[in-house]
């Protein structure tokens, strides 16, 4: 537009250079030369040929509904009604009508601006634009992540959903280490998988040797004393992503949503997505997997990730031969190092009779026959608390393992976890049943009524039986005053205002004194005396 403008300012636009123009916009001719009149008019209209421009008066999108539409979450008409009633307290000018304010919003606010105010920033991210990093070569970046199964299992009796965690190589999308949790995951999870992803032999390999970066998001599994320990010792940069940034390790991500579709859904006790404020439900009669079982069956599916699978971004590719085909050479480390690098650090101790003393238990081996008396150094697996392994302090040199001396039997243990499980729901029951309140349903407004008369000796009864059982009410620091401390003494003038003066010691019994003796109804009678005549008064 600018350059037919342009021409016919020169006086050389013709109806064929028009008519070219409309055909390319695939416009009719007539709307061109309408453009061209608005042009010379305002050259803005050049920039946005067909644009309606703002006229005076025009309905525009102001902060004041902007903050609404994120308040009532992007619902138009109860923005509506929020602007009717504030113009009719005459805290504004009335609003125009709903489709108008849809055409406004629609005009005024982008897409994802639309989806931030109703949704939030997830769903603003929806509609952004995110570059493709470059798929580099193997080993280069890897990626880890925990994710939490949507699979119920059977974990020692109870329904639990376990935790994967695993490594992923950017460049070849092989999964080169995975580790599962029953429960929640610690930096045991983590440790246990870098051991998986970096060792190649049977039954790891072929991917693996170690990175030269790993990617987390700010867990604090990840990033822990040990973990890290553990990176630093191997030579890994250790990249730390900032917060809520999931499409910065997309690869991860990627590898967390196709597990769930691909062969979590299709398993037994899959929690399926319910509606919301709805509940997850499954088939009374379904038989959950185990444990072992379900590890069995991820690790079948890992296998066939790696071997059999061909995401897009390899371009008819597996993993595996992306891995072959890339001529990178690989660092290795022995399964022996990576144990110790592996391993917390636990500082040192002194080899007694009694064995190695750590964390208040006794720990022995065979090998500690005629070592009574040198240093070692202590490392461990985080969580595994039934042996640690011992190096000597001062030439570094693997001693052996240690276990726990007098450790207590399979059946032992299981029976001390059932009775504290026992003790743990009877005091949650008895915490509810203390806590449980209820109120009122109202039918009109007003305050909220609590249920649940008692009586007023009730009420005395129970606020008694609380002071008995409060110590603090009991004591009675008035009883026996404090007596004054020495004369030396320098006492502060607030604390001498509470104390009593000191008391004259007691008299020994002599013969200037006489016990006072009962008369005969029972009272204590006065002691005598005697003056110097020796008559007794």
């Amino acid at each position: 537009m600018r350059r037919l403008l342009a021409l016919r300012r020169e006086g050389k636009l013709t109806t064929r250079q028009v008519r070219s123009a409309a055909d390319v916009l695939e416009v009719r001719e007539r709307a061109v030369w309408r453009w061209l009149a608005a042009a010379e008019r305002d050259e803005a209209a050049a920039r946005a040929p067909g644009e309606r421009a703002a006229y005076p008066g025009r309905f525009t999108i102001t902060p004041e509904i902007r903050a609404l539409l994120g308040l009532w979450k992007g619902n138009v008409a109860a923005v509506h009604r929020e602007l009717t009633a504030r113009a009719a307290r005459g805290e504004g000018a009335p609003p125009p009508s709903i489709p108008t304010l849809h055409r406004a919003i629609r005009r005024d606010l982008s897409p994802g601006e639309r989806a931030g105010l109703a949704g939030g920033e997830g769903a603003a991210r929806k509609h952004d634009v995110f570059l493709a990093r470059p798929r580099g070569w193997r080993n280069q970046v890897w990626e880890t992540d925990h994710v939490q199964a949507p699979v119920l299992v059977e974990v020692e009796g109870r329904a639990r959903r376990p935790w994967i965690t695993w490594f992923i190589d950017c460049a070849t999308n092989a999964i080169t280490g995975v580790a599962v949790t029953p429960v929640h995951p610690s930096r045991e999870s983590v440790l246990a998988a870098l051991r998986s992803a970096v060792l190649r032999e049977e039954p790891y390999g072929p991917f693996g040797g170690l990175p030269e970066k790993v990617r987390v998001d700010r867990g604090k599994d990840f990033l822990s004393r040990t973990v890290t320990a553990a990176f630093d010792l191997l030579e890994v940069t250790v990249e730390d992503l900032p917060a809520y940034t999931p499409h910065l390790k997309g690869t991860v991500e990627g590898l967390n949503r196709a597990v769930e579709s691909m062969f979590l859904a299709a398993l037994p006790g899959y929690a399926r997505q319910p509606r919301p404020g709805k509940r997850a439900s499954r088939p009374k009669d379904e038989v959950l997997l185990g444990f072992e079982d379900f590890t069995t069956r991820l690790l079948a599916w890992t296998l066939w990730w790696n071997t059999e699978h061909r995401p897009a971004p390899l371009r008819g590719r597996t993993p595996l031969e992306a891995w072959q085909d890339d001529p990178t050479p690989l660092r290795d480390v022995p399964a022996a190092d990576l144990w110790t690098f592996t391993l917390e650090d636990a500082g040192t101790r002194t080899l007694t009779t009694r064995g190695i003393r750590f964390r208040k238990r006794d720990y022995a081996g065979p090998w500690m026959t005629g070592q009574v008396g040198i240093q070692v150094r202590i490392r461990f697996m985080p969580h595994h608390d039934h042996r640690i392994e011992v190096y000597h302090a001062t030439t570094g040199r693997y001693l052996g393992p240690a276990d726990l001396a007098d450790q207590a039997t399979e059946e032992q243990v299981s029976a001390v976890r059932k009775t504290r499980a026992a003790r743990a729901r009877r005091l949650r029951k008895d915490l509810e049943a203390s806590q449980r309140e209820r109120y009122a349903a109202a039918t009109r407004a007003g305050p909220p009524r609590r249920l649940g008369a008692l009586t007023g000796a009730q009420a005395d009864a129970e606020l008694a039986q609380s002071a008995d059982a409060d110590l603090s009410q009991l004591a009675l620091p008035d009883v026996v005053p404090l007596a004054a401390p020495p004369a030396d003494w320098r006492t502060p003038a607030s604390l001498a205002a509470l104390i009593t003066p000191a008391r004259p010691a007691p008299r020994p019994p002599g013969r200037d004194s006489a016990s006072a003796v009962p008369d005969g109804l029972g009272r204590h009678a006065a002691p005598s005396t005697t003056d110097e005549d020796g008559d007794a008064s």
